[in-house]
């Protein structure tokens, strides 16, 4: 077998990166648009970049499941920083927490769930290379009156 023969088999075993994967992870996390929600907001309300996905500033009430604010998605202690890659790609496509939690209703994971496991890997590695960023998420609440920051109402039908 000739030299580039061998470099062209082999090539497929070194394209994926450690930077690739998190590229990749990054353009996902882009086009699934996870700062729509967990990236904080700044006094105008428009998005504040420089907080990465650190957990959104406005939260969601919803019926049945109180006021709650999208999390920290950063590797912080406050964040996912205590979670495995296993654990992220879990809550992602089943909506199971490590914690044993349900993800709340407007968290799409029945749809990411359809991601191959190279992007969920991808994805993954993206959370887990971005700088940590310690952000505790308020906790959720039953009513108005106990919110600490502001929110949107979700009405059902």
């Amino acid at each position: 077998m000739s030299i580039a023969a061998a470099v062209l088999l082999a090539a497929p075993a070194f394209a994926e990166t450690p930077e690739a994967l998190v590229a990749r992870g990054a353009y996902l996390a882009r086009i699934m648009d996870c700062a729509g929600c967990h990236m904080p907001r700044g006094p105008g309300g428009a998005p504040d970049p420089a907080g990465g996905l650190s957990g959104g500033t406005i939260g969601f009430q919803m019926p049945g499941v109180g006021i709650f604010w999208p999390p920290n998605l950063t590797p912080d202690p406050t964040g996912l920083g205590g979670w495995s890659e296993a654990e992220i790609i879990a809550a992602l496509t089943t909506g199971l927490r490590p914690d044993g939690r349900v993800l709340a209703p407007i968290m799409p994971w029945p749809s990411y769930a359809a991601m191959s496991e190279a992007d969920q890997k991808a994805l993954a590695a993206f959370l887990r290379a971005m700088p940590p960023v310690a952000r505790q998420t308020p906790q959720i609440v039953a009513s108005a009156a106990e919110a600490q920051a502001p929110f949107y109402a979700v009405t059902l039908p």
